[in-house]
């Protein structure tokens, strides 16, 4: 049995409280919040469970699981550094990501039972006659008017082979060759006489799900055809329905050739009867093979095939049948219906979603290429940082993909639906990047829109703002930057009055911002504010053996906006990009894949290593120092001693391992994290790489 404590007595509580209630292996410890009168606080009273205002009194060794279910930080901090280690908590956001989804879930059932409702609905008020049956031969379905026709009880014949209930039926036969069977003339045990059509229900892959037959009664239809001797008056009847029918129809013959169409295939065609009446069935294609002379080929239905007809190539979608009668083809008619204003509308779709795209984040994590374990951990590290509120600081060198994280991060959080806003903080000048940011009042300077402007930080309300370049900010804009972090509101310039804003902040570096602190140009405190979750990308030289996949990824991104078809890339050019060190990353990669696709011939499919052009690699005929070379020398203090001799066993441990940060860090039994903060702090990178 697992103890759970809840924190929190708002409305999400009560779902959370009677999802634990339901289960057996769990027990709830208490519920607590300070306010007494919150619902789950009423809920527990009603229950006679444990609850109380203070989650101290509560946190012991016997709990298992803390459900956070209040949007507090502060809180969630305190319970995180007190709860004892073995103690899993559970965050606000994933309660409430939980909870989005219970509630879409239910939604979805409900849906389910309507559809499923009307379903019924209407295979209780057809006319037609419906039997199913299943893989087994089971009855399945058997409608009101299969009960009428056939003289059976539903309750009598449902889940019983059908062929013990109804000895003349077809549908094993059409189960077992998995053909149509359209049309066919049958007797009834009780003597009426049936037309049917029997299909087979077939999964995508072709495999068998049952049989289903769809049948009228013709027994009084017969009865009157025997009176009805003037063939000519049925036949004007049927052409009657033919020509008012406002689908277009075409009729042929058994050779292919035209018998009939009505008026609504003439507006859709542009073709009259004499264009069509005893010409071959390609007399109206444009585009596409004829699907009457299919048909009449295979006998079988054709349905939803699309081609395009007439002299204005009219995108259709044609369905076609074959005319049988007495087991005799007669010929097929085809039904034709105008896809040319659902296309229009479709592409007009496709246009918004462009444009909406361009306002929203637009990648995922789908979208990050990489296998290695750094890949791999830090993809792990940046899907834990979006599923909390936390401020995160992307770190890593130019053209590593910082941005990249960024719109995966917020696509993977509870803010997706709001907007992603993405600023370069080097890109504007200083003196307007303030006005841009947090926007102005109107009259703050000369120039100011009427009315003011919503800066960033307003247009990303509800969604998340993306900081890259934080530390080119300016002492001045630190401080502005500060405030926003801390108290969660801004301050337009000219203005006097703050606007409380909801934002998520991600930022993102290529420098050092320690130095920067030590050097006074960057503020400590805001240090502490952005670093609370920071991700250290790696560079692409310490990740090579993602080059093969980034390679694949980039030759069919480059082939769309260069429109190529380069197909593979062979494995001794991935060797040589595999020698070089790429110090702009996977943005350099690209160049150089772009460079090589564009002086490729142009019927070329296969990049090889000749194409590659010619890398400058500034590390090649360099060797990795040797570890067993250095030596730690006794001058200075103690916490000099102590650094140079810790620098030392790193660099061995990097050398040992191939400068594999993930293993090196296992090796030490220190976190990836912490080994990263040391190399920087000794300089290991850059002597690694001269």
């Amino acid at each position: 049995m697992k103890t759970v404590l809840i924190i929190g007595g708002g409305k999400q509580s009560l779902d959370v409280l009677r999802t634990f209630l339901k289960a057996e292996k769990f027990v709830i410890k208490a519920i607590v919040d300070t306010d007494q009168t919150a619902p789950g606080i009423d809920f527990a009273k009603e229950n006679h469970l444990t609850y109380g205002p203070d989650w101290q009194a509560f946190l012991d060794k016997e709990v298992d699981i803390i459900i956070v279910v209040q949007n507090d930080t502060k809180i969630f901090e305190d319970i995180r550094m007190k709860k004892p280690a073995h103690t899993i908590m559970i965050p606000y956001g994933v309660v409430n990501l939980i909870s989005e989804l219970n509630i879409e879930i239910e939604g979805l059932i409900e849906r389910l039972k309507d559809q499923t409702y009307q379903q019924k609905l209407i295979l209780d008020l057809t006319h037609d006659a419906m039997i199913a049956i299943n893989c087994r031969e089971e009855i399945t379905v058997f409608n009101p008017s299969a009960e009428k026709m056939s003289g059976l009880n539903s309750n009598d014949v449902l889940g019983k082979k059908v062929g013990n209930v109804m000895p003349s039926t077809k549908l094993p036969r059409v189960l077992k060759l998995r053909q149509p069977e359209i049309n066919q003339e049958q007797q009834l045990e009780n003597g009426n006489k049936i037309i049917t059509t029997r299909l087979p229900m077939l999964d995508p892959n072709g495999n068998p799900h049952g049989a289903f037959a769809v049948f009228k009664d013709i027994t009084d239809i017969e009865n009157l055809a025997e009176e009805v001797t003037n063939l000519k008056s049925i036949q004007t009847m049927l052409s009657a329905i033919i020509q008012s029918s406002e689908e277009a129809i075409s009729v042929v013959d058994e050779n292919g050739r035209g018998l009939m169409i009505n008026p609504a295939y003439t507006k859709l065609t542009g073709l009259t009867e004499s264009d069509v009446i005893g010409k071959p069935a390609t007399a109206d294609i444009s585009e596409g093979d004829s699907m009457h002379m299919q048909v009449l080929k295979t006998r079988k239905p054709v349905r939803g095939v699309r081609m395009k007809v007439g002299q204005a190539k009219r995108d259709v979608i044609v369905n076609v049948a074959p005319v049988i009668v007495n087991g005799k083809l007669k010929g097929s008619v085809g039904v034709i219906q105008d896809m040319s204003e659902i296309t229009s509308l479709t592409n007009e779709l496709d246009r918004a979603r462009q444009i909406i795209r361009t306002l929203e984040a637009k990648y995922s994590f789908e979208d990050i290429i990489g296998k290695s374990e750094e890949a791999k951990l830090v993809i792990e590290q940046a899907k834990l940082a979006a599923s909390t509120p936390i401020t995160i600081l992307l770190r890593g060198e130019s053209g590593t993909g910082k941005e990249l994280f960024a719109h995966a991060i917020h696509n993977a959080s509870d803010r997706k639906y709001n907007k992603f806003i993405r600023v370069n903080c080097a890109a504007i000048s200083e003196s307007l990047l303030e006005s841009e940011m947090f926007g102005y009042e109107e009259g703050a300077f000369s120039g100011a829109k009427r009315g003011g402007k919503r800066g960033y930080f307003e247009e990303a309300e509800g969604g998340s703002i993306f900081l890259d370049e934080i530390g080119e900010l300016s002492i001045h804009m630190q401080a502005k930057l500060l405030r926003v972090l801390q108290e969660k509101e801004i301050l337009r310039v000219g203005g006097t009055n703050p606007i409380s804003v909801n934002v998520r902040v991600i930022t993102a570096t290529n420098v050092n911002l320690e130095k920067g602190i030590a050097e006074e140009s960057f503020r400590e405190d805001l240090y502490y504010r952005l670093n609370r979750m920071p991700i250290f990308i790696p560079p692409l030289r310490q990740r090579k053996e993602d080059i093969a996949d980034l390679c694949m990824h980039l030759i069919n991104k480059i082939n769309q906006d260069y429109g190529r078809n380069i197909e593979e890339i062979t494995p001794e050019a991935i060797e040589l990009l595999m020698k070089y060190d790429w110090p702009g990353n996977v943005r350099e990669l690209e160049n150089v894949l772009g460079r090589a696709i564009i002086h490729m011939d142009i019927h070329e499919f296969r990049m090889q290593a000749k194409h590659i052009p010619n890398l400058n690699n500034k590390q090649t005929g360099k060797t990795k120092p040797n570890p067993a070379q250095s030596r730690v020398t006794m001058d200075g203090s103690l916490s000099d001693i102590m650094d140079r001799y810790e620098k030392d066993i790193i660099q061995r441990a990097l050398a040992d391992h191939d400068m594999n940060k993930t293993k090196t860090a296992r090796a030490l039994g220190v976190s990836v994290r912490n080994l990263y903060y040391k190399m920087e702090k000794h300089e290991l990178e850059k002597s690694f790489l001269q």
